[in-house]
């Protein structure tokens, strides 16, 4: 199983941090060094960190698809994949609608068959810059079919760089297992969500585009509740039920809780949400819903109880922690997971 870490929004103040930083995280024995689009751009932080961390994954997680044009984001993919030497991993998610219409001022309309075809899109637009294929595509939501030699970069020496989708829904799921190299669980998945849910829509997509599961790398940020005394476990469990609940209040992610019999929760979450009352809405996750997102366990367990929950589904894995931790925590689980 390969172990991923991530640059926190933090770094991004300092060029010099991000580079070091990178490079700890290199010599860590991470696999992967990933972003998240939500106070900063994801693309920057990486261009830095490729000339510092020169032997590991560098990818988003994520990048928000439909705040760009699949031209604009080809082209970034591109130079990033080239700077890294053919290390970046392109990590997709179409975010929610309020996001893409109101902070974004993008248009929003069928989700995963626009993402479907936003995909589809690079992947003509990188065939025309490699391959010399005229660029002729034409969908329902994209048109290319414009490129002179002026605007063509010509072929990248590292090929085209894979493309990764985040999803929770069954539709965009079969999305990423049709037109994607890999597929991004959302944090907020449970195990039983994953097996009974997930795994079946990703196998459909394959199939329709002859593939198989096993074609699909499968990435899972997992939460974890942790600590080295009572204090320390009291702050991540209140920090990982905030962001629980933060979660679920997302009319999106409904299915994930009424699988489990907690559609309930998720009106609750959603109310308390449109009051602004958020500190007050991370008391409503339970025991019993904790337990089901996250693992929690005794910094030495917790290796033991990844591989138990998820050994057999995920290639990829990164700690999802939504609180302030000492680094040193997570470096013994590093170890154990990738000896395991």
């Amino acid at each position: 199983m390969k172990v991923d870490g991530g640059l926190g929004p933090t770094l991004q103040h300092d060029p010099a941090a991000i580079g070091a930083i990178a490079k700890e995280l290199q010599d860590a024995g991470y696999s992967g060094i990933w972003t998240a689009e939500t106070s900063h751009d994801p693309f920057l932080p990486l261009a830095l960190a490729a000339g510092s961390a020169v032997e590991v994954d560098l990818g988003t997680s994520i990048a928000v698809a439909f705040a760009r044009s699949p031209m604009t984001l080809a082209a970034t993919a591109n130079d990033l994949h080239a700077l890294s030497g053919g290390r970046f991993i392109l990590g997709l998610g179409s975010q929610i609608k309020p996001h893409i219409t109101k902070r974004f001022s993008m248009p929003w309309s069928h989700p995963a068959a626009r993402m479907r075809e936003f995909v589809l899109a690079m992947r003509a637009i990188w065939a025309c810059w490699n391959d010399g294929t005229p660029l002729d595509f034409r969908g329902d939501f994209y048109t290319h079919t414009l490129m002179t030699p002026f605007f063509n970069p010509g072929p990248n020496p590292h090929g085209t760089p894979k493309v990764a989708l985040a999803g929770v829904g069954e539709l965009m799921t079969e999305v990423a297992g049709e037109v994607c190299d890999g597929f991004i669980c959302h944090a907020f998945t449970t195990e039983r969500y994953l097996r009974e849910v997930t795994l079946p829509a990703l196998e459909r997509g394959a199939t329709k585009a002859g593939k198989s599961l096993d074609d699909i790398e499968i990435s899972g940020p997992a939460f974890v509740v942790t600590g080295t005394n009572e204090e320390e476990f009291a702050r991540s469990r209140s920090g990982t039920c905030q962001q629980i609940a933060f979660y679920g209040s997302t009319p999106a992610y409904r299915a994930v809780l009424e699988l489990h019999g907690w559609g309930d929760l998720q009106d609750d979450l959603n109310r308390l949400s449109k009051e602004g009352r958020w500190e007050e809405m991370g008391t409503l996750v339970d025991d019993e819903v904790l337990d089901a997102f996250a693992v929690v366990a005794e910094p030495a367990d917790i290796a033991a109880k990844f591989r138990e929950r998820y050994g057999d589904v995920v290639d990829r894995l990164s700690f999802y922690a939504p609180y302030k931790s000492d680094p040193d925590t997570w470096l013994p689980v590093l170890r154990d997971l990738r000896e395991a």
